[in-house]
């Protein structure tokens, strides 16, 4: 392994392989010694326990254990820093770290130096500042790049090559005044540098200049690089400069290496940024663009005045002007474009020397789409030519339900990458179409509230951000569609119940801890229908609203952990949840309500109803006379609290049928035992 700078260190093989095992299901393979019928023993054996392991959890997860079920979670205890309504406390903190960075596209390189301005805000002497170096996920022998060789194949995100990751040729550090050269080592994607003396706590303040330059990957693990495109190419750059890694009061650093599917947790600040690029290239970026009279046309800077003021998309450039000279101001020599982002958590741009841009405006924020002509659309299907209409659509509704857009900018950038976010501008895939790429455009910059604004930590509680997201994007695409919920069948009860049916993790698990089939369905859809869940049939859309926008309100730009989020949906709603996050969030669990039996004696039907799975819910019954008339009973959760059966009593005619879930809106494993007697199986439209 590589190593870098004065006083350096390798990691052992034993700290790799402690990092790995958690997020790798086998590391060993069958030995080569005693032939093959040894080696083919010993995969019968290992199959026969890994049967048996799933056998026994699913035993588990079917057996109903009220005591269990209704024990308050086992979350951290609140104190001065977090109090116990899930607010942040009177002596809340988190550090800042403002960027200064200068860097310069030549060829399918970038070189820069960035001057990182660090605040200490914690109660805490720092002996060192912990960066994340990204880029180097890329490099062929990463520990991301070991991961995909252990799983026969790349991972989530892959994109490994031999030049690939940063070089770093200068680090400085300067403290009141006192400019020295410290010692720093690296190992893999991280980065820490010593500092000469302690960092004081209570707002001191350390000044860290890095000089760094990277090979642009081609296929940069989905989330950036390079796309060839008729004529010229676009880059797409995001993890491209050093970062400052998290600070915060419940783990200290939260160091830890980029395995390519886990993702971020960063702290807030301002960027100031100068990027050089080719004259011919156009910039968006992250932030407001300073200097336009430098970098645009006269006819540009009209445009997009008009564009501002503008509800229906106006071209910046038109299809027919991409790659002109005259789409660029005169001269040959590279070009810098300045931006400026404030209070944001990270800084992404993009640049082509052949895009078609276009904006509208909403509210003073400009939204705009940059995309090569081969991304519009045709007869068949629209294309990105409808990507600022999408983007505005997203922008405006998640502003009036939940919180208004924060920002000065929003842009949609068709390239490589299939769908990733950043503060103020998205990528998403130049082959999307229709409604794909309203599904995507309105994923990522959804985004924005979760994480961009809730800074939860990605890597430890995906959910949080994807499964959040995921929520507000199925009623965003539900306002969009008019009725209709677009690619809603991905988290529907039934498919729901079909993805929980066999044991897996739980939602709680860490994003590189979850094998890469099943993140779609624990991180986004799963946690998603969940909160659905809660909104209709556990506390109502007003209740859950009123919650929703007051943990998005206590917590922007602010660190929040699970048990905030809990703390405050049970503050604001009057009643205790944790029965509910137990079981659909941090158990692998199950939900199966059964009726046992329905007997009659005289004028009384008795109906017993089991809960035959780990997670208890409030229960409707439909119940169906021999005359036609239908009754409707609700059964509270408490009422599970005893034991996992409840009996039903009702007076009056002959029961010809029982239903449990008569609309289906629950994801229940086995709707087979939600039916008594005969009649129709009733089922309400999906919302």
């Amino acid at each position: 392994m590589r190593v870098i700078g004065p006083g350096a260190r390798t990691f052992s093989a034993v700290m790799l392989a402690a990092l790995l095992t958690p997020v790798l299901p086998r590391l060993s393979h069958p030995s080569s010694y005693g032939g093959l019928a040894a080696q083919e023993d010993d995969r019968e054996a290992r199959e026969a326990a890994e049967a048996a392991e799933l056998a026994r959890r699913d035993s588990l997860r079917r057996i109903f254990d009220p005591a269990g079920a209704f024990e308050p979670l086992d979350l951290p205890e609140p104190g001065e820093f977090r109090d116990a309504a899930g607010t942040p406390g009177e002596a809340y903190w988190q550090q800042r770290a403002d960027y200064h960075i200068r860097a310069a596209l030549v060829d399918d390189r970038i070189e820069g130096t960035e001057r990182i301005t660090y605040t200490n805000n914690s109660p805490d002497s720092l002996t060192s500042l912990w960066v994340q170096l990204d880029q180097n996920l890329f490099r062929e022998t990463s520990y991301g790049a070991l991961r995909a060789e252990e799983l026969d194949g790349e991972v989530r995100h892959g994109g490994f090559f031999k030049d690939g990751g940063f070089v770093i040729s200068g680090v400085r550090a300067d403290f009141e005044g006192e400019a020295t050269v410290p010692e720093y080592r690296t190992e893999d994607t991280m980065m820490e540098i010593l500092l000469g003396e302690p960092l004081p706590p209570g707002g001191s303040r350390v000044e860290v200049e890095i000089d760094f330059a990277f090979e642009i990957p081609e296929t940069g693990g989905d989330r950036m690089g390079q796309l060839d495109i008729r004529g010229g190419i676009i880059y797409q750059l995001a993890q491209w400069y050093p970062r400052v890694f998290t600070y915060d009061d419940v783990h200290g650093w939260n160091q830890s290496s980029f395995l390519g599917q886990g993702e971020w947790y960063l702290e807030y600040g301002d960027f100031d940024v100068e990027l050089t690029v080719p004259r011919d290239f156009v910039v968006v970026a992250t932030g407001e663009l300073l200097n336009p009279e430098e970098v645009l046309t006269p006819m540009q800077r009209e445009r997009l005045a008009e564009a501002r003021l503008s509800e229906e998309t106006v071209h910046i450039i038109t299809p027919d002007e991409a790659g002109e000279d005259h789409t660029r101001p005169p001269g040959d020599a590279p070009l810098t474009w300045r931006f400026r982002a404030e209070n944001v958590r990270d800084f992404a741009w993009a640049a082509s020397d052949r895009f078609v841009w276009d904006a509208a405006g909403w509210e003073d924020v400009l939204i705009m789409s940059a995309y090569p002509g081969e991304s519009i659309g045709g007869p068949a299907s629209s294309g990105w030519e409808r990507s600022t209409e999408y983007l505005r659509h997203s922008v405006q509704y998640y502003s009036e339900q939940w919180l208004r857009y924060p920002y000065p900018v929003a842009i949609n950038v068709a390239g490589l990458a299939l769908g990733m976010e950043y503060p103020m501008i998205v990528f998403c895939s130049w082959r999307s179409r229709g409604a794909f790429l309203f599904s995507v455009t309105d994923h990522e910059i959804g985004h924005t509230w979760f994480p961009m604004i809730v800074g939860s930590d990605e890597r430890r509680h995906a959910w949080m951000d994807e499964g959040f997201n995921t929520f507000i994007n199925y009623y965003s695409g539900i306002e969009f569609a008019g009725g209709e919920p677009i690619l809603g069948q991905l988290m529907s009860p039934t498919q729901i119940a079909t993805d929980t049916r066999t044991p897996s993790h739980a939602v709680y698990t860490p994003a590189d801890s979850i094998p890469e089939a099943e993140i779609g369905v624990l991180a986004y859809n799963k946690p998603a229908a969940v909160l659905v869940l809660l909104r209709e049939e556990v506390l109502g859309p007003e209740v859950f609203d009123e919650g929703f926008r007051e943990y998005i309100r206590r917590w922007a730009y602010k660190h929040p952990q699970p048990a905030d989020f809990i703390r405050t949906m049970e503050d604001v709603s009057g009643q205790d949840l944790d029965w509910f996050f137990r079981g659909w969030i941090y158990e692998d669990a199950i939900l199966d309500q059964a009726i046992a039996s329905v007997t009659r004696v005289g004028d009384t039907t008795r109906v017993v109803f089991e809960n035959r799975g780990g997670i208890p819910m409030p229960l409707e019954a439909r119940i169906l006379y021999q005359g036609g008339d239908e009754q409707r009973f609700d059964v509270p959760v408490d009422a599970w609290q005893v034991d996992g059966t409840y009996v039903l009593e009702v007076l009056g005619g002959f029961v010809r049928n029982v239903q449990i879930d008569p609309d289906g809106v629950l994801p229940d494993v086995n709707r087979g035992n939600n039916v008594w007697g005969r009649g129709i199986v009733g089922r309400r439209p999906p919302r």
